[in-house]
C-alpha cells in the first residue's frame, strides 16, 4: 500500500510517498502553488502514478497543541483534496519537523539556496517517516 506524504505550505507543497511496503518514506518532489485547480491536478497525477491509497497531510499546530491560521488553511486544502481525490486522507502532527529537516541538511553542511529548494520535501518526508513508524510498530 503506497502513502502519499504531504507538507502544505503557502507556496508550496512538499510531497513524499512510502515503499510499496509502507517501511520508509521518499521525498520525491516540491509542487510550486499556482492556483487550488493546479495543484489538485498535479497531486493526481502524482497519485495516479504511484497508485496512492492513502494520503497524509502535516497538520501545523501550535505548540500548545491548539490549531492556528496555517493548520486551518491545510484543513482547509484538505476536504478540497478529499472530495477532488476521493482517497482516505489522515493527519499527522508536523510540530518541528520543518525544524528537523532543516537541521539535518545543515549538519550536511548544504548551501541556503539548495535548503531553501528541498526543505518542503524533507519535511514531508520526516512527516511521512514519523507515520509509518508509528503504523509499523
Amino acid at each position: 500500500m503506497r502513502i502519499l506524504g504531504l507538507d502544505v505550505g503557502d507556496r508550496t507543497i512538499g510531497v513524499a510517498i512510502s515503499d510499496p511496503l509502507g517501511f520508509t518514506a521518499q521525498g520525491i518532489t516540491t509542487i510550486r502553488r499556482k492556483s487550488l485547480q493546479y495543484d489538485l491536478d498535479e497531486l493526481k497525477k502524482i497519485c495516479d502514478e504511484y497508485s496512492v491509497e492513502v494520503i497524509l497531510l502535516g497538520l501545523p499546530k501550535n505548540m500548545n497543541g491548539t490549531i492556528g491560521p496555517q493548520g486551518e488553511k491545510v484543513l482547509e486544502f484538505c476536504e478540497k483534496l478529499k472530495e477532488f481525490l476521493g482517497l482516505p486522507i489522515e493527519m499527522w502532527d508536523e510540530r518541528l519537523t520543518t525544524v528537523a529537516a532543516t537541521r539535518a541538511m545543515l549538519e550536511a553542511d548544504m548551501s541556503r539556496a539548495k535548503r531553501k529548494k528541498i526543505v518542503d520535501k524533507m519535511a514531508a518526508t520526516y512527516i511521512l517517516q514519523g507515520y509509518l513508524d508509528r503504523i509499523s510498530k
